[in-house]
């Protein structure tokens, strides 16, 4: 496929550690999902799903989102199809705080650390209370504002199906995202508030955010964090792909799915070398 010109993947950047190059040592690929592997809640491009599936016959592959199971069916499940290869894709949805493993031809749920009632209304009701003192509450939306994800709860200024282009035009430098953001962190001191995609907030449980699901993965597989690699559109700073960064896994920034693929191909490449 042509990918298009690729943005600085940092595929080339990797350097030798201790005289072993990374690549030697990864065990795993960790991806964040919308805008990384598809745009935002679209399905992965054919070309991709081939790429994934030539990928885990290398090293296992994690698909970590903010993201319901539920969206991970029509937009990775449904166009990867039923492949043996499936016994190495590691599922993490709601950043983390669920967990799914392929096990006799179905996706086994292994934990889910989910939310109390009382906690999801006190978070439906700051997320409400807070966009709409900010101004922030559209009344023309595509679907639900704010989603129970069990673990998490999201909501999403455009609603859960607004097209890409009208949320890229709300909040192209993520200010309005950010002041509800922080509005609601204020009101839910003993829970975790973070940004989540181009115009959505998430709210879980205090600690949980793509770093927890990472390091639970890690326990869980006896993985130290230089067999691990994550690739990401949202490293910088405040980002929700960032605290992967600050845990100390090696990341790769991409700018799209297209990013993605180069670099997929080019790792490829050196994973048969290896």
């Amino acid at each position: 496929m042509d990918a298009g010109p690729a943005a600085d993947t940092g595929i080339a950047n990797l350097q030798p550690a201790d005289g072993e190059h990374p690549v030697d040592q990864l065990k795993m690929v960790i991806f964040d999902l919308d805008d990384t592997l598809a745009p935002s809640k679209t399905a992965i491009d054919p070309s991709m799903a081939g790429l994934l599936l030539r990928l885990l016959e290398k090293v296992d592959v994690c698909i970590i989102s903010g993201a319901r199971f539920e969206q991970y069916q029509g937009q990775v499940l449904e166009p990867l199809g039923d492949s043996d290869a499936l016994r190495g894709l590691h599922l993490m949805p709601t950043c983390g705080t669920r967990y799914y493993r392929w096990q006799d031809h179905s996706w086994t749920q292994i934990y889910a650390q989910d939310l109390t009632a009382d906690q999801k209304d006190e978070i439906i009701d700051a997320l409400t209370r807070g966009a709409k003192a900010l101004g922030l509450w559209e009344s023309d939306t595509w679907g639900p504002v704010i989603e129970d994800r069990g673990s998490q709860i999201t909501f999403s200024a455009l609603g859960q199906s607004a097209p890409i282009d009208a949320k890229r035009q709300w909040d192209p430098n993520g200010t309005k995202k950010e002041e509800l953001r922080a509005d609601v962190a204020a009101q839910l001191p003993d829970l975790e508030v973070r940004g989540g995609g181009s115009t959505s907030v998430d709210v879980t449980r205090k600690g949980i955010d793509k770093a927890y699901g990472v390091a639970h993965l890690q326990q869980q597989l006896n993985l130290s964090l230089s067999q691990l690699l994550f690739v990401g559109d949202r490293l910088d700073e405040g980002g929700n792909d960032y605290p992967v960064k600050a845990l100390g896994v090696e990341c790769v920034p991409v700018a799209s799915w297209l990013d993605t693929a180069a670099f997929i191909d080019d790792l490829l490449v050196r994973l048969a070398n290896r």
